[in-house]
């Protein structure tokens, strides 16, 4: 095991986690800093609720220090377990009956931005945003990971806990009903995103 004057930063997601599972706060923190922006940006693209995202992270995070003696090293990688904690709590509230919210938001805009251009493109990005939540959940999250974190078909299998087969399957499916749902919109969407 490492010293306590070890560079936490450069070393292994276990050997962090076997400093974390000998209450090393330290080593905690730098677990949550190495992971937090990929558990969010998956979260928030299943969820598109950016305090939602927020509390499913936050949770998984917790579940890390509360039951931190219990990690046994090689069993798997952290970011797989993180992801399938993650989506899997998304999965529970999107099941979950919600109460009316109200939507975030917009940003601002930079003034020296073609302000059309920027309104087309944020238009086409929700009308894709709202297609994938009409997915099932399973295949929405399976995209999520394809596309948006660049994993192969085994690594997805892995996190949600399911064979390499089945996600396939899950990824043809969502595709196709995609583009069932985005076909009166397609013409608009490629537009927002091709230069005239």
């Amino acid at each position: 095991m490492p010293s306590a004057t070890a560079d936490l930063k450069s070393l292994s997601d276990d050997l962090l986690l076997e400093l974390i599972a000998s209450n090393r706060e330290d080593a905690f923190q730098t677990l949550v800093e190495r992971h937090v922006d990929r558990g969010y940006a998956v979260a928030y693209r299943i969820l598109q609720n950016g305090s939602d995202a927020e509390d499913v992270v936050q949770d998984a995070f917790l579940q890390v220090w509360t039951r931190r003696e219990m990690w046994q090293s090689g069993r798997a990688k952290f970011s797989t377990w993180l992801f399938r904690v993650v989506s899997n709590r998304c999965i529970d509230l999107l099941r979950k009956p919600r109460a009316e919210t109200v939507d975030e938001l917009p940003e601002l805009e930079d003034g020296n931005c073609d302000q059309s251009r920027d309104l087309e493109r944020r238009e086409a990005t929700e009308m894709l945003e709202r297609a994938m939540m009409k997915l099932p959940d399973q295949q929405r999250i399976a995209l999520v990971f394809s596309y948006n974190e660049n994993m192969n078909n085994s690594e997805i299998a892995e996190i949600m806990d399911t064979t390499v087969s089945a996600v396939e399957s899950l990824l043809k499916r969502g595709r196709q009903k995609l583009r069932v749902i985005l076909k009166k919109q397609s013409a608009d969407i490629l537009n927002a995103f091709t230069n005239r």
